[in-house]
């Protein structure tokens, strides 16, 4: 199953992709459950398949069926708004509000040497903010205060089930399936301090998605091709089989640290090819588009747009420059 967020009027939707359109799961259910005589349909689906993704990550197994009989439905019945057409959809981050954004730095063997950096024994680990997500199709912003912006393109692990002290031997039953997503660094905060956070972190810098791709469609996560492109160009293009620390792995230590709960992300590191170490460098500018593709899940395309100070700001520094 693939699924998506998208935007309404009135909220976020909960879909799953159906050929050249899309399902609405909650809304479809609330139907399919109205058609078999359930009272209060609308109140049932709104429990038993929320249209928020984490609550339906939360749900389980038992989501997925009912979604997966929604589509169902939804596909054969002749009953109007129920499916909408995938091309000029609003996209959000796959998961709006996750709980945690989790990233694993330096997970490429290339990459680690393209920096200069030593071979990680453990892996390492840094967050992101739910302020930084943005959804395929969407402005990645350009911040006023650096000409540093760079790319880095990710498979990142969608989280299924709570766990703490996750064996690697069990760790993909905690998995609910994968996305992508781009990693944009703002490189001069970055290396200002030997903590990445403040590189990491800017409002609106880091596209997730377009699809969440549940795991039976992605049987081998670690042998998957990611590349990225800009305004066409390949500038990445690698493959997950050269993890230093596996998903397994990861997901083992991270959950020795903290509970994992439904919803979470977990970004598993990018390869050789990132901007800043290219001779010249190479940082994205205004009106660039940047295309991450990972196999089996799409491609995640954002255009550039740099930030413009606001109007009182700008006012003012007319205002100095005259004098």
């Amino acid at each position: 199953m693939r699924l998506v967020t998208f935007k309404t009027g009135y909220g976020a939707r909960l879909g799953a992709v159906d050929g050249e359109r899309v399902v609405d799961l909650n809304a479809a259910y609330a139907a399919l459950l109205a058609s078999q005589g359930v009272r209060r349909a609308a109140a049932h689906a709104r429990a038993a398949l929320p249209a928020d993704a984490t609550r339906f990550l939360a749900e389980g197994i038992d989501a997925v069926r009912r979604a997966e009989a929604a589509v169902a439905f939804a596909h054969d019945a002749a009953v109007p708004g129920l499916r909408v057409p995938r091309r000029g959809l609003a996209l959000l981050p796959i998961v709006p509000h996750p709980p945690k954004v989790i990233c694993v730095g330096l997970n490429y063997r290339d990459h680690a040497e393209e920096t200069g950096m030593k071979i990680p024994e453990h892996p390492v680990f840094f967050s992101k903010f739910t302020s930084c997500l943005i959804g395929a199709g969407e402005p990645i912003v350009l911040p006023r205060v650096s000409e540093q912006l760079d790319y880095e393109a990710e498979l990142a692990v969608v989280v299924g089930r709570p766990g703490r002290y996750i064996p690697e031997r069990e760790a993909f039953g905690y998995v609910a399936g994968y996305t992508i997503l781009n990693d944009v660094s703002v490189r001069d905060y970055q290396m200002r301090t030997s903590q990445w956070l403040i590189g990491k972190v800017f409002d609106r810098s880091t596209p997730v998605g377009p699809e969440l791709v549940t795991v039976d469609e992605v049987p081998q996560p670690e042998a998957l091709r990611l590349s990225t492109r800009v305004n066409g160009r390949v500038l990445q293009d690698s493959s997950t089989s050269n993890f230093i620390f596996s998903i397994p792995r990861v997901i083992a230590a991270i959950s020795e640290i903290l509970t994992l709960e439904p919803g979470d992300l977990i970004a598993t590191g990018t390869p050789a090819g990132v901007g800043f170490v290219r001779k010249p460098p190479v940082f994205l500018r205004d009106g660039d588009t940047v295309t991450v593709e990972v196999e089996r899940l799409g491609a995640l395309s954002n255009p550039v747009s740099a930030e413009h100070a606001p109007a009182g700001a700008r006012g003012a520094r007319a205002a100095a420059e005259r004098a």
